[in-house]
């Protein structure tokens, strides 16, 4: 998408909106769960005692790796969106969907009785600038809008 909008140091080499860093690490915020899954997967032996120290009740591990399918997906086709670009732009709102549920999600865990601490406070703070930078931010609206190459 060309627009005057945007820089074009917005631009790839191919005309099309590049997606911001931000982007990238609410990826890794939606996708925590999966991004410690694979932590305790390279680690073998500390493995076990990595999932303990974040998910003593193993079920929610198990839960908590559904709202990262969204952000799983948009990793893998970042890199092709304009193969897929009907899929690609219905991400966004599922984006956004996944990251309601993580913002809902922690003071759910505080209400049934974990306890609150410093972690739990700070993604808290985090899904909610995520949540906000979604909603908001037109430059990757605009990745996600873009017309068909």
């Amino acid at each position: 998408m060309k627009s005057t909008d945007f820089s074009h140091l917005d631009l790839d080499s191919h005309g099309r909106l590049r997606l911001p860093f931000l982007f990238w690490c609410l990826l890794l915020l939606q996708a925590r769960t999966w991004v410690l899954f694979l932590m305790a997967g390279a680690s073998r032996d500390q493995g076990d005692v990595l999932l303990n120290l974040f998910y003593p009740d193993h079920s929610l591990f198990w839960i908590g790796l559904l709202p990262g399918v969204p952000a799983v997906f948009a990793f893998l086709l970042s890199g092709r969106r304009h193969v897929y670009p009907r899929f690609w732009r219905l991400l966004r709102p599922a984006l956004i969907a996944a990251q309601l549920i993580l913002l809902l999600w922690q003071p759910c865990l505080w209400l049934s009785g974990e306890a609150v601490s410093g972690i739990g406070l700070t993604l808290l703070m985090l899904d909610i600038f995520a949540l906000w930078w979604l909603l908001t931010n037109t430059r990757l609206r605009a990745c996600f809008n873009e017309a068909i190459d």
